[in-house]
């Protein structure tokens, strides 16, 4: 059994795979040392008892203190987004780091690669995940390395892939990439068997292959998505689509990827599947399938959205307001403004606790009586519903046609609608403390459902802009007249 008093060394900390590495080794116990080029990205983000080093894997200087005690280390580093030779990058970072163990005496490297038959000709961004791996184990440290196809969670590059894809064309040109073999293996797995090898008792370097239990294609995950959102979708195969006209596909349908489209696409049309299943013998992990790794991603990021504090993530001022079609998160639209007002959170929550029914909605009344109606002649709820209470709230009570999913007096109230719309949607209040008053934040997120989504949130972009701004403003005044 490891010491988890011993200090883990975590590069990546910031990253996709890090950044949830790091909250699953605080919740179980591990001391946690984080080490980053951007120290401050980590603030107010870890545990109070993990601490945070500079250190940069192209400054060999900066290793030696930031490793210091340590036992194991996780190396989460690849420079596939950089503008210049990442081959070469990684070459030098996996070296320094490297060499940097050895002095410090670190006994272990849990690594995480890409899968990919070696014996074949692969992309270079493949090449260079096994050439890391091979730099990394020959130093005197294990090396423990996974290798993986694509990771199915919530922010990560393949799921992002797929989900931009799906919700935004009803017809794909698929090129021949998106018939290639893979295991998809749900991120939750992966955490699973990183943290494995801190238990590992095998002293010896060895390379896991892992994925879930389905062989499929991106063209199967796809399918599987779109199932899953209720979407009819058809893909159309172009098996003479190249590399280069695929990744500026990519770049054009899904803008957030246009830095790694070609790199992506190179790797993306080898098959990537397990044909070394040792990993599910050694490690007490079994991982999910693709549609139940799609719906704990989905799941999850219901979860992550409704904890997230946008008063700390969108304005630092506190009264920033963000466009309605400037802010994402996930597939989720997000519209958020705040307000400063001269009460305190008591006083300041009471208008929202008291929001809808015979209250009404604080600012354009008809424009709601409108919406209302229109929402029953579609066979939704309206606005009928009213309130259970005019003065008090409670999970899961009935809010005209929203529903209360979270509320927490005097900081928070969180809706989701039930009206009928083209997706999901949600509207928030947060309240907080702000020297001699509190600052009142409202915010609005939308999960569009597919291209008719996106029409709907975009078409009623000046209408919810004036609805929602005005509110905030009623519900303002209203707050300061608390105290009058």
């Amino acid at each position: 059994m490891a010491d988890r008093s011993l200090p883990l060394l975590l590069t990546g900390a910031t990253g996709y795979v890090g950044g949830r590495l790091r909250r699953r080794l605080e919740e179980r116990g591990w001391s946690v040392r984080c080490m980053s080029r951007r120290p401050e990205a980590l603030n107010g983000r870890v545990a109070a008892e993990t601490r945070v080093v500079y250190g940069d894997v192209f400054e060999p200087d900066s290793l030696g203190a930031a490793m210091q005690g340590v036992h194991t280390a996780f190396y989460l580093v690849h420079s596939m987004g950089s503008s210049g030779d990442f081959e070469e990058q990684d070459r030098i970072a996996a070296t320094n780091f490297r060499e940097a163990a050895d002095r410090a005496g670190i006994r272990r490297i849990v690594y995480l690669g890409g899968l990919g038959d070696p014996t074949e000709p692969l992309s270079r961004h493949l090449r260079s995940r096994h050439e890391t791996g091979r730099i990394l184990s020959s130093g005197a440290a294990q090396v423990v390395e996974f290798r993986a196809s694509i990771i199915l969670g919530s922010g990560s590059l393949s799921f992002e892939l797929v989900r931009s894809l799906v919700e935004r064309l009803p017809v794909m040109l698929c090129p021949r990439w998106v018939q290639a073999a893979a295991q998809p293996i749900g991120i939750e797995d992966i955490l699973a068997y990183l943290e494995g090898a801190l238990e590992l008792e095998d002293p010896r370097s060895r390379v896991f292959e892992i994925g879930g239990p389905e062989m499929v294609s991106y063209a199967g995950v796809m399918k599987q998505y779109a199932e899953i959102r209720g979407l009819t979708r058809w893909l159309i195969p172009l098996p003479l689509l190249t590399p280069r006209l695929s990744s500026l596909w990519l770049g054009l349908v899904t803008p957030i990827y246009a830095r790694v489209g070609r790199k992506l696409v190179e790797s993306l049309r080898h098959p990537t599947v397990v044909r070394d299943d040792r990993a599910l013998r050694v490690f007490q992990v079994k991982p999910l399938g693709v549609r139940e790794s799609i719906d704990r991603a989905l799941a999850n990021e219901d979860r992550e959205l409704a904890e997230t504090r946008w008063s700390d993530a969108l304005s630092a001022g506190g009264a920033g307001e963000t466009s309605w079609g400037g802010v994402r998160f996930g597939s989720r639209l997000i519209d958020s403004r705040a307000v400063k007002v001269g009460v305190a959170p008591v006083e300041a929550f009471r208008p929202i606790q008291r929001i809808g029914g015979a209250t009404g909605w604080y600012h354009a009344n008809l424009l709601w009586r409108v919406r209302g109606f229109l929402d029953l002649l579609v066979g939704g709820v309206g606005l009928r519903r009213g309130r259970p209470d005019p003065e008090n709230l409670g999970v899961g009570d009935p809010l005209d046609f929203w529903r209360v999913e979270e509320i927490d007096p005097p900081r928070r109230l969180r809706l989701r609608a039930e009206m009928k719309v083209p997706g999901r949607a949600w509207l928030e209040f947060d309240v907080e403390e702000d020297g001699e008053g509190s600052t009142i934040r409202q915010t609005a997120s939308f999960d569009p459902l597919g291209l008719s989504g996106l029409v709907y949130w975009y078409a009623l972009f000046p209408l919810h802009r004036y609805v929602f701004s005005g509110m905030l403003g009623a519900i303002a005044s209203e707050a300061n007249r608390e105290v009058v």
